[in-house]
C-alpha cells in the first residue's frame, strides 16, 4: 500500500511553527530532557576542517524518534551557499514508520533562537533589554523571537548592509558599534565562533550572555578567564564539555561538572538560577537534538495547515 510522508521545506517549517510556538516547544523539551523523559546522545561530528563539518544528532521522546544530519561550513556565504544545510528525519517511535522530512536549517534557526532567548529570560535580570550580535539566519530569528516576546532589542552585525536590512525588517535599532551591543544587560551572541567577543575582564556585574556560536571544536566567543569569573550554565554537559564554549576551560582545568548547571535542571525547578542582580551568568549552547525534536513535532501537528510536498513510499 502506498503512503505519503510530508516534506517540509524551510518556508513550510516557518509557516508551521511560529517563533512563540518554538519557544514553548523548546522550553518543554528542556524540562522533559532534564526529567529523563526525552533522551539523546551527544552529536557525532564528521569533520572536514578547515572547510567545515557534518553532524549526526539522534533523539527520542514524545512518541517520536529523530535523526538530524546537518552541516556547518562557515566559508559558504562567500560562495553564495548557506552555512547550515541538511535534513531532519522524524519517525514514529512505536512503529518505526517515517513521519516527516524537514529542512534542517529552518529547524535549527527556530530552536537556536528559542534556546538563547529562554536562557536569557531564565538567567538574566528581569525587565532589561537585549542585544543580538550576529544577524545571519539564526541571529535574525533570535531577534525576531525577542521582539515577539516583547523585549526591547538592538542588533549588530559585521556586515553593515545585513545589519541595516534586519533592523528595518524587524523594527529594531541597529547598535552604533559592537562595543555598544556587547555592553547590553543581556547579550545573545550568534556568530560563527571564530573570534573572541568577550575578552578578559570585559563582562559587567549583572550581565547575562547566551553564547550560541561556539557549537563545535575550536570555536569560542569568550575568553576562558571570563568563564571562570561567571556563573556558568549549559544545554548539556556531556556535549558542551567536549564540543562547545566550555571545552577550552575544561581542558585547562578551570571548569568541571560541579561548576556548570544544565539549563533544563533550572527550568524543571531542580537547580537554582541567578542568585542576585550583580551575578554574571553565562549560557553555553551547543544545540541539542531534543530541541530539534521539539520543533519537528510542532511542525508535524500543523502538517495539514501549510503548503508542503509529500513523498510517496
Amino acid at each position: 500500500m502506498t503512503r505519503t510522508v510530508p516534506v517540509f521545506s524551510g518556508a513550510a517549517v516557518r509557516d508551521a511553527v511560529s517563533p512563540l510556538e518554538a519557544h514553548a516547544a523548546v522550553r518543554d523539551a528542556f524540562v522533559r530532557h532534564a526529567r529523563g523523559e526525552w533522551t539523546m546522545q551527544p552529536k557525532l561530528y564528521v569533520t572536514n576542517y578547515p572547510a567545515g563539518d557534518f553532524r549526526a544528532m539522534p533523539a527520542l521522546g514524545g512518541g517520536h524518534a529523530l535523526l538530524k544530519w546537518v552541516t556547518s561550513f562557515p566559508g559558504n556565504p562567500g560562495r553564495g551557499l548557506p552555512t547550515v544545510a541538511g535534513l531532519v528525519v522524524l519517525s514514529n517511535a512505536e512503529t518505526g514508520e517515517l513521519e516527516a522530512l524537514l529542512d534542517a536549517a529552518a529547524v535549527t534557526a527556530l530552536r537556536t533562537a528559542a534556546a538563547g532567548v529562554i536562557a536569557a529570560e531564565t538567567l538574566g535580570r528581569p525587565g532589561v533589554g537585549a542585544a543580538v550580535v550576529g544577524c545571519g539566519v539564526n541571529g535574525a530569528e533570535t531577534a525576531r523571537l525577542l521582539r515577539a516576546r516583547g523585549t526591547d532589542t538592538i542588533v549588530w552585525d559585521v556586515d553593515p548592509a545585513r545589519l541595516a536590512s534586519i533592523a528595518a525588517e524587524l523594527g529594531v535599532r541597529a547598535a552604533a558599534s559592537l562595543h555598544e551591543a556587547l555592553a547590553a544587560d543581556v547579550v545573545i551572541t550568534v556568530t560563527p565562533g571564530g573570534a573572541i567577543l568577550f575578552a578578559d575582564g570585559s563582562l559587567q556585574p549583572g550581565q547575562h550572555v547566551s553564547l550560541m556560536g561556539a557549537d563545535g571544536p575550536g570555536k569560542a566567543e569568550i575568553a576562558v578567564g571570563e568563564l571562570a569569573r561567571a556563573r556558568v550554565f549549559c544545554d548539556d554537559w556531556d556535549q558542551a564539555s567536549h564540543g562547545g564554549e566550555l571545552t577550552a576551560a575544561v581542558g585547562a582545568g578551570a571548569l568541571g561538572p560541579d561548576d556548570v548547571t544544565q539549563l533544563g535542571a533550572v527550568l524543571a525547578g531542580d537547580a537554582p538560577g541567578r542568585s542576585d542582580e550583580h551575578e554574571i551568568t553565562l549560557f553555553d549552547s551547543t544545540g541539542l537534538a531534543i530541541q530539534d525534536l521539539a520543533i519537528a513535532g510542532a511542525a508535524l501537528v500543523h502538517a495539514d495547515e501549510v503548503d508542503l510536498q509529500r513523498l510517496a513510499l
